[in-house]
């Protein structure tokens, strides 16, 4: 057992606050992992506030991992003492259905295991996430971090990386496609970059004339304010690909009627309530889709982070203690960061 120190919600109503747990012994492929940065999601304020109605107290969120391995089970053999790893947003699966077998465990259809506020398939304890100085993952389920990148600043990919990166590759975004990003926050910054890398034509949709100018540093080639019905007329029927990353209740309509025809908007936001349902004759008239997306499987997910490796992206990040925790959720709520929080678990080392 590994003495373990984070902060964790004990309520819907309280603030986060430290909490001493134990991780468990290693099993034979386990790998021990000292956290060094753990980034914050809106998903962690969704569970530590209940606002998904599935939450079981204690909390302790956190699913942008990254950290050193420190020790390894006996059969272990992908890692070893040193290394550079990340853990994110699940941490094992049944890897017996189809959908484990083609490597989409996000999707497996008898319930993979969050890496926070889930159930251990051996013991059926609640897993404990990131906001903490050690974590005990089996291997198979962590990720190998490129040595180029900020280990800071690459730990947001482990969610809001693979989260846009998945629908990205998933709807061909590349060269002669044009793709739009909806939002420009920690998920759709991280959209935005990595389309841009892929070679798309990228716009930016924001209702804040504020973000044009970081926008086109991000890699968008145009901006559009949302909110100006002649902007957004400009580009009717015009986009192979939508990425809608907004987190909050909005019409999607005005969007869908930017779509070409066999043009998709993909769903990766997830707001507390449903968006108003579309009009239909707007995706009828065109064979429009709207779909969804979650995270991505462990072979997409470090697919990804080379992707990243290879082209030198990270999330634009601000570092916060530990300690911070609470203040950071409340900016995190105005839109007050630029784009993720990332905590330093040396803080809690101290």
């Amino acid at each position: 057992m590994y003495k373990t120190y984070g902060y964790a919600a004990s309520d819907a109503r309280s603030p986060l606050a430290p909490f001493e747990f134990e991780r468990r012994a290693l099993r034979e492929y386990d790998v021990q992992i000292d956290v060094m940065y753990c980034g914050v999601c809106h998903s962690d304020l969704h569970q530590a506030r209940n606002e998904w109605s599935n939450s079981i107290y204690p909390v302790v969120p956190g699913h942008e991992i990254v950290g050193r391995v420190k020790e390894v089970g006996p059969g272990v053999t992908r890692y070893k003492v040193g290394d550079l790893v990340g853990v994110g947003c699940l941490v094992d699966s049944c890897r017996t259905c189809a959908s484990c077998a083609e490597g989409l465990e996000q999707y497996c259809e008898n319930g993979w295991v969050g890496t926070y506020n889930g159930a251990d398939r051996v013991t059926g304890e609640i897993t404990y996430g990131g906001y903490s100085t050690k974590i005990v993952v089996d291997e198979a389920f962590v990720l190998r971090i490129p040595d180029n990148l900020d280990p800071a600043a690459a730990a947001p990919l482990l969610c809001a990386g693979i989260t846009t990166y998945s629908p990205l590759r998933t709807w061909g975004a590349g060269p002669g496609k044009k793709v739009g990003v909806i939002g420009l926050g920690g998920l759709g910054h991280m959209g935005v970059k990595l389309a841009s890398a892929m070679g798309a034509h990228v716009v930016l949709f924001t209702t804040s004339p504020s973000k044009i100018e970081d926008a086109k540093r991000l890699g968008a080639h145009e901006v559009v304010i949302s909110k100006d019905p002649e902007q957004m007329r400009a580009h009717l029927n015009s986009f192979d690909f939508l990425l809608n990353t907004v987190a909050a209740q909005h019409d999607l309509n005005p969007f869908i009627e930017l779509l070409k025809r066999d043009g998709t908007m993909t769903l990766v936001g997830a707001p507390e309530h449903d968006h108003p349902s579309p009009q239909v004759f707007g995706l009828i008239m065109k064979r429009r889709r709207i779909a969804g997306s979650l995270i991505g499987g462990i072979a997409e997910t470090q697919e990804m982070l080379d992707f990243c490796g290879k082209h030198g992206i990270t999330s634009d990040i601000e570092t916060i203690p530990m300690q911070k925790i609470n203040e950071a959720y409340s900016r995190m709520l105005k839109s007050d960061v630029k784009y993720r929080f990332v905590i330093d678990l040396d803080s809690l080392r101290q």
